[in-house]
């Protein structure tokens, strides 16, 4: 009734001016059947609240708001993200403790979307509030979460320690670090999951002392959870306390529970472990990262779990930047980390050898010109070679960081043969990959060094047996020439494609059309008119039906590019003689040409 009794109350008065009756309309379609109708005007609260004025914001919409916490979840998410954004529209933060009642019953419903955006609303309000809102108002709904009966209500109040804490009186800290305690030891596993995965923030407001005497236990407790899915959070938040800590207190209370998680039964922590290393390494300091962390490293770069394999392949090169001091990183590299990495290279697992290929090319940097040339490049060319194209692609990607070190000369000795090799592979799928990565490598190799290395064989692509890779090759000739500029279009490539079409082979003699089609865009219409179209124009008369009606569908393409003038004087010509073809396939593209140059007005 009573909810009935504040609809009434909004509705009505809302109603009783013309001119607010777009705004009736919204609030009747707050409690219409219709979901997406709800999900609208939910979205439009900020207007209604506008029109209402903060009074009645405040003493109508949000109790009514508060009354109709039941609904789909998509609405009640909506609803959780408007109210966060509703502090000047019910009279700024001297009010903004009447946006609580409704957010606090979002944050204990079933869906967790719903719940965390909530949350996320009530973080942001606890920031409106005076020190003294805060006790009054704020840290009373949290304890209600905290100890509610539902574990949903409980999982919610972990997120919400962090924000208030750092406000209020010694008491009341006092209180929040006894809930928070009891949260960590709930009986449900998702509320101590919730307080796993905050600890971490809770530990950066508490005074050094509590970190020391209560946060250490209370992490030291999940850590050795028997939920693993608590205790991968625990690692998560024992970067956020190691960093508060000092070298002393890390070796004798942190290392032990975390060279057990490095070692956990459960390969999720393990890999949880591996994700956040170069984290924690930054964390611990230098000196427990040579003891501690680098045997702890070789192990998940050992371990039999594939995914933990890849995360710590991931930080390889990371966790070797990051080694101190300078003068024993190279030899802390080469004696304990290489050997791992050089496993990982034939790894039976793709993803291990995609990962570790993403990053081993930075270690040529860290250990310099004699290590690469000896130790690093015959793992890139057996890399190079490996049957899966992402390891390929990853190598050629970041081929630029070994050139800096070794120079264009050693690189091109070394690796350029592997990937000339691969371009002229007998399997076309093998051949197809260098293609698409052929533009990258032209890149990090520049222009000279490319005419001269693989302009040839970029050019060979054009006249391969398979159509698959003259189509491919002649997309890379498009963005070769985005790269290196059409003056080396004309100097280089023009010439070559042009002279395909006095080719006795007419599929090589199509794929010059084809690579005009690209080409022309690239080159623009001055290059595309002098150079390109007369061997279009010429190539209308060839006695291969295919190749003539292919020059139809290139005048189509290149025509909107070309100016009035030559339109009318050269293709307009050639798309006539067409259309009166023998063929009838001729005919047909010809007049498919006329008619759409005709519809865009350039003929």
């Amino acid at each position: 009734m009573a909810t009935q009794v504040t609809q009434s109350v909004v509705s009505s008065e809302v109603s009783g001016d013309d001119s607010l009756y777009p705004i009736a309309v919204l609030i009747d379609e707050l409690r219409n059947d219709d979901v997406q109708l709800r999900l609208n005007s939910i979205r439009k609260l900020s207007t209604i609240a506008l029109a209402l004025g903060v009074e009645r914001t405040r003493t109508e919409l949000i109790p009514f708001l508060t009354d109709t916490i039941y609904d789909e979840d998509e609405v009640l998410l909506a609803l959780a993200e408007q109210l966060g954004t509703f502090t000047s529209l019910i009279g700024g933060q001297e009010y903004v403790h009447v946006l609580l009642p409704p957010l606090e019953s979002l944050a204990t419903v079933e869906e967790t979307v719903v719940r965390d955006k909530a949350v996320e609303s009530l973080r942001i309000v606890s920031q409106q509030h005076s020190p003294q809102d805060l006790e009054t108002y704020f840290v009373p709904l949290v304890k209600r979460l905290a100890s509610g009966d539902w574990f949903t209500s409980r999982t919610s109040a972990c997120g919400l320690f962090g924000v208030c804490y750092p406000r209020v009186s010694n008491q009341v800290k006092t209180d929040l670090r006894n809930a928070f305690r009891q949260l960590c030891q709930d009986d449900t596993p998702m509320v101590r999951r919730a307080a796993a995965s905050k600890l971490g923030e809770f530990a950066k407001v508490l005074e050094p002392e509590y970190v020391k005497s209560e946060v250490i236990s209370l992490w030291s407790l999940l850590a050795s959870d028997d939920q693993d899915s608590v205790r991968l959070l625990a690692v998560e938040a024992c970067v956020s306390i190691a960093s508060l800590l000092s070298n002393e207190d890390i070796e004798q209370h942190v290392m032990p529970v975390l060279r057990s998680a490095a070692e956990d039964k459960s390969w999720r922590v393990r890999y949880m472990v591996a994700d956040k290393f170069t984290e924690l390494q930054k964390a611990v300091g230098p000196d427990i990262t040579r003891n501690d962390l680098v045997p702890a490293f070789q192990n998940l770069l050992k371990d039999c779990e594939a995914e933990v394999r890849a995360a710590a392949a991931q930080k390889v090169k990371d966790f070797c930047q990051n080694l101190t001091p300078a003068d024993s990183q190279e030899q802390l590299i080469m004696t304990n980390v290489l050997p791992c990495v050089k496993d990982l290279v034939s790894d039976p697992n793709q993803h291990v050898k995609s990962a570790l290929a993403s990053v081993i090319m930075g270690l040529s940097p860290i250990l310099g010109k004699h290590n690469t040339i000896e130790h690093l490049l015959p793992m890139f060319l057996s890399q190079l070679k490996d049957e899966c194209p992402e390891v390929r692609l990853n190598i050629i990607s970041n081929l630029d960081c070994v050139n800096e070190v070794i120079g264009i000369q050693q690189l091109s000795q070394s690796l350029l043969p592997a990937i000339v090799e691969l371009a002229e592979d007998t399997k076309w799928r093998v051949r197809l990959a260098i293609i698409q990565y052929m533009p990258l490598l032209a890149g990090q190799l520049g222009v000279d060094f490319f005419d001269e290395k693989l302009n040839t064989l970029c050019m060979t692509w054009l006249v391969d047996q398979v159509f698959a890779i003259r189509e491919a090759a002649t997309q890379n000739l498009k963005k070769l020439v985005e790269k290196f500029g059409s003056d080396w279009a004309t100097n280089t490539v023009i010439p070559k494609v042009l002279q395909m079409s006095r080719d006795q082979n007419y599929l090589h003699r199509m794929t010059c059309l084809f690579s005009i089609n690209v080409l022309a865009n690239a080159c623009g219409p001055e290059i595309t008119a002098k150079q390109m179209l007369p061997t279009v124009v010429s190539l209308g008369s060839d006695s291969v039906p295919n190749v003539r009606f292919n020059v139809a569908k290139t005048l189509q393409k290149i025509g909107p590019i070309l100016d009035q003038n030559t339109i009318q004087t050269q293709v307009k010509p050639c798309l006539d003689k067409l259309q009166n073809d023998s063929d009838v396939d001729v005919r047909f593209f010809a007049k498919e040409a006329v008619s759409s140059l005709n519809e865009s007005g350039f003929l």
